[in-house]
């Protein structure tokens, strides 16, 4: 699934078995040609979603006429990564989980049912609006909505995509798609009850971590900035502590400390950065499904592909072209280095293993049912249960196994248990 920070982009691209979307890291022709090949042939939708104010424009106005998460009418994909997870988390919690049976199961990597933080914040966004309207030439009409409808597409495209006004849009409560905070409806049951495939990778937070990470003093002020109360940001200080044996990115010796721009506690935030944004909320998400009775296959992404450096670890969108089974790495170049460039043979293994289970989960509904899955030698992938949780963790470098899914309790349950009640505003 690919964004567009633009309107012309509501289009399909049908895959059976060959064809490609726009941004081709996500084409669908090799996974495709891999059920084919699995004897479970699958056919494969990719559908181009509008992003930023083409999709989440917020303010007074905006709720005024109706829905505010245009985006949302356009996506009814059950597989996304990332931004389109979130989209896929939303389309589960949409219309307060009210089931159209429009589809039967859910994949989502690094991005899930959960948003964290408020989703009623309008008038935040509304300063957004009025300097949007502003450079739109908008400010002074008695409708800045129906004037902005007006604007040319490629003078508003321009000021949309400034640096101050392209990706700050979050999906918000519109009493329409979205009518209460997510977190609110999965804790209640309010979501539609179908099969998942829920994951996340070992080192998310090392692009979403600032920079600066020099002492404690800065990751304080970094929690604070976001919002956080001084009581809670105390209690995230304590559960992530600076001690770099316990955090992430195990392909560093534990006594390295990044110098500029990261800084020495860089670890330490990535870590708390990482479980708030994606680990916390998927591991919350697999307990939901796991206590209601529902499948819900989670795992954990730890292989470092060749574009991805030492300090970026198992990063955010690392497992795409394992997922995809793009080998060849179409779409990389000149940008990234191709991600099985120089990488031995587990790493193209591992990218048919977990594309073999997403394709069978799809025909199947279990990532489990297919022949050659023994056969590679790794254990079978249970779905979560409530009293034994469990993750089925992607490595290369070892067989793929199966882990508890405990890691950094303390952490973890602290943000889960704050969510709504941490912030100021």
């Amino acid at each position: 699934m690919g964004y567009e920070v633009s309107e012309d982009c509501l289009y399909l691209n049908v895959v059976r078995p060959s064809g490609r979307g726009v941004d081709l890291r996500y084409n669908l022709s090799f996974i495709v040609a891999n059920s084919v090949a699995m004897g479970q042939p699958i056919i494969g939708v990719t559908i181009k979603y509008r992003f930023s104010a083409w999709d989440r424009l917020q303010s007074e106005e905006v709720n005024g006429s109706g829905s505010s998460n245009f985006g949302l009418c356009d996506n009814a994909t059950i597989w996304g990564q990332s931004a389109g997870a979130a989209s896929v988390g939303l389309h589960i919690t949409a219309y307060n989980g009210r089931d159209d049976h429009l589809f039967r199961s859910a994949i989502m990597e690094s991005g899930n049912p959960i948003f964290f933080g408020r989703q009623n914040r309008t008038g935040y966004y509304q300063l957004s609006y009025n300097n949007l309207t502003e450079q739109a030439g908008c400010s002074k009409a008695a409708d800045s909505l129906q004037c902005l409808r007006q604007v040319p597409f490629a003078n508003l495209n321009a000021v949309i995509n400034t640096a101050t006004l392209s990706t700050i849009w979050l999906p918000q409560i519109d009493g329409d798609i979205i009518q209460r905070h997510s977190s609110q409806q999965v804790v209640d049951g309010s979501f539609v009850r179908v099969p998942i495939i829920l994951g996340a990778n070992s080192d998310e937070g090392t692009p979403f971590s600032p920079l600066g990470m020099n002492n404690t003093q800065a990751f304080e002020i970094s929690l604070l900035s976001s919002g956080m109360n001084t009581s809670f940001t105390q209690k995230i200080l304590a559960a992530y502590p600076d001690d770099p044996t316990v955090e992430i990115l195990a392909s560093l010796r534990p006594t390295f400390r990044p110098g500029p721009p990261q800084g020495a506690e860089y670890r330490r935030a990535a870590t708390y950065y990482g479980d708030y944004s994606f680990i916390a909320s998927r591991r919350l998400s697999c307990t939901t499904w796991a206590n209601v009775g529902l499948s819900a296959y989670c795992y954990r992404f730890n292989a470092i592909p060749a574009w991805a450096g030492p300090l970026d670890g198992a990063t955010h969108f690392v497992e795409v072209e394992f997922a995809m089974l793009n080998l060849d790495g179409v779409g990389y170049a000149p940008v990234r280095t191709p991600p099985f460039q120089g990488k031995p043979k587990p790493y193209t293994d591992l990218a048919k293993l977990m594309s073999s289970d997403w394709v069978s989960f799809i025909a199947q509904g279990d990532p489990n049912a297919w022949e050659g899955r023994k056969r590679a030698g790794v254990p079978a992938w249970p779905a979560s249960s409530a009293r034994e949780p469990k993750d089925f963790v992607y490595d290369a470098n070892v067989t793929s196994y199966l882990e508890d899914d405990t890691w950094s309790t303390e952490g973890i349950s602290i943000i889960n248990s704050g969510n709504l009640d941490v912030f100021d505003h």
